[in-house]
């Protein structure tokens, strides 16, 4: 290998270390957030689906899918901090409220997700969720990801929605 080719790879993996280090920088942390997994169960290809006049739902992935199952107890306060998900999530508040801001929304504009209802979070997008309320707030997420991948990345705060 000459000397050139050495010098390039050793100058490759620096930059990717200095990305690495400055994306971790400048993501934003959680906090006030207590997390419990309840499960985790690997499946082959997921498909799934019911029909009736009435109603109709369809699950389907392609490739080796991992489905994470957790509760998340939000104190007062509390933030998830700036991140995204590799695949869909479906979040249930079970008591308080949350607030969610999309990192692709130019007016940030707060959505509030009250007890008994929730969201689907469809994976890739930049969001924080935060419990904006006086009292603690529960949740229940079902996440499906690749097979291997974190279920979480932190991401920095957007320009469009520093909040």
């Amino acid at each position: 290998m000459t000397s050139r080719k050495l010098i390039g790879g050793a100058a490759l993996i620096g930059a990717l270390a200095i990305l690495a280090i400055t994306t971790t920088a400048l993501a934003t942390p959680g906090s006030g957030v207590t997390s419990t997994l309840f499960a985790v169960g690997t499946f082959e290809d997921l498909e799934a689906k019911t029909l009736t006049p009435d109603w109709q739902a369809r699950i389907k992935t392609k490739g080796a899918t991992d489905v994470h199952i957790l509760e998340n107890r939000i104190a007062p306060g509390g933030t998830f901090g700036w991140h995204s998900h590799p695949g869909p999530s479906i979040v249930v508040v079970k008591s308080g409220a949350l607030t969610l801001y999309s990192g692709d929304d130019p007016t940030c504009t707060p959505h509030v997700i009250a007890a008994g209802s929730g969201f689907v979070d469809d994976g890739g997008d930049v969001h924080v969720v935060r419990n904006n309320g006086t009292v603690e707030t529960v949740v229940y997420v079902t996440s499906l990801v690749p097979k291997g991948a974190a279920r979480r990345i932190d991401e920095p705060a957007p320009a469009t929605c520093p909040a």
